[in-house]
């Protein structure tokens, strides 16, 4: 649904805008067309957001940023006012021509640092609350995990020679949840349930097929299997045991030996609804760019195939890319645990 269509079918072209502060310069519309493309990448989880920007530079009077400088961003459609897209930090600079053109690359500025400083640590007897609170505290940042993950006792785990980066990324995986940094907060939330660090839940957007270029729909067979085994050691009786997530018809067996029954029904419980929500993909590139989409923002599509229509989704990547004359959005989708639609 390009501007074209649009001017055919009656509505007049919609026009991007954008502010760009960098080292000092201000970059919009109003103060020249310099932009030839933009692209932010809004990831899920510990991975660092991306900013990727071409500027024109025919006049020379662009400064050449260093590494390091803060870029902050806001997006949005002329006449509808900007919204902010956050700050990011300047990691490589490429000057080329002619024509000559600026290219730079930034990463989220939260997740610039990337948690740093590997430490050894065993962590024992203590609650997933204290755990994201004690690494917030390190880094400056402020833990925000949410109620259904926070009370979780973990009865022992080892950050052997390891960033706290690596560790989070490994204790979400444990939790089935998704740790983040986002506006100097630590987030650690349930994965897949689209509700805030506080427990407060996301409401859904609404995506109709006429908002669409191009989309995609894979779905594999998520019967395959029916539920997940994890062993522990009773070492009471000393025998190894068996905990079971879901149906014993056609099981997935994890490969680890955890030390209770409680870590490995944890592990079980996480694995199979991981299984659940990985049965089935949706991506679509939105014709009008929609700035105020997130990850973890759960969506109900119209138009499509009842299947599709009928599955609750959650937005795992949004990809802005903007120019001076088109703005569009690319949303991945997985399938939202444990939903059921609204009438």
């Amino acid at each position: 649904m390009t501007a074209w269509f649009l001017q055919q079918q009656g509505r007049p072209a919609r026009v991007p805008s954008y502010d760009i502060s960098l080292a000092g310069q201000r970059i919009s519309p109003e103060l020249g067309a310099r932009l030839q493309s933009l692209r932010l990448t809004d990831n899920r989880g510990l991975e660092a957001d991306q900013l990727d920007i071409v500027l024109e530079d025919h006049d020379g009077r662009l400064d050449l940023p260093t590494r390091g400088a803060e870029l902050r961003l806001a997006l949005g459609w002329k006449g509808d006012g900007l919204i902010d897209r956050g700050t990011y930090i300047v990691d490589e600079v490429e000057h080329s021509g002619a024509p000559d053109t600026l290219t730079i690359r930034a990463r989220s500025a939260d997740m610039r640092k990337d948690l740093p400083g590997k430490r050894s640590q065993s962590w024992d007897k203590i609650t997933v609350r204290d755990i994201i609170t004690t690494i917030a505290e390190r880094h400056d940042l402020e833990p925000k995990v949410s109620e259904g993950l926070a009370g979780i006792r973990v009865r022992h785990i080892d950050q052997t020679d390891e960033s706290d980066l690596h560790f989070l990324t490994r204790l979400a995986e444990r939790y089935d949840a998704v740790a983040t940094v986002k506006a100097g907060n630590l987030l650690f939330i349930a994965a897949g349930q689209a509700t805030t660090a506080g427990g407060t839940e996301i409401p859904p957007i609404q995506l109709y097929r006429q908002v669409g270029d191009t989309h995609r729909y894979s779905v594999t067979d998520r019967d395959a299997y029916t539920g997940v085994k994890a062993f522990w050691n009773d070492t009471a009786g000393a025998e190894r045991k068996i905990v079971i997530a879901g149906e014993t018809e056609n099981l997935k067996s994890l490969r680890p030996t955890y030390a209770s029954e409680n870590d490995a029904l944890v592990a079980a419980s996480a694995e199979w609804q991981r299984l659940q929500r990985g049965g089935a993909e949706f991506s679509l590139e939105l014709a009008e760019g929609r700035p105020d989409l997130y990850p973890e923002t759960p969506v109900w599509l119209i138009g499509w195939k009842p299947q599709i229509d009928a599955t609750p989704w959650l937005i795992t990547e949004v990809v802005h890319t903007l120019n001076e004359s088109a703005y569009t959005t690319e949303l991945t989708m997985e399938v939202k645990f444990n939903s059921t639609r609204a009438s």
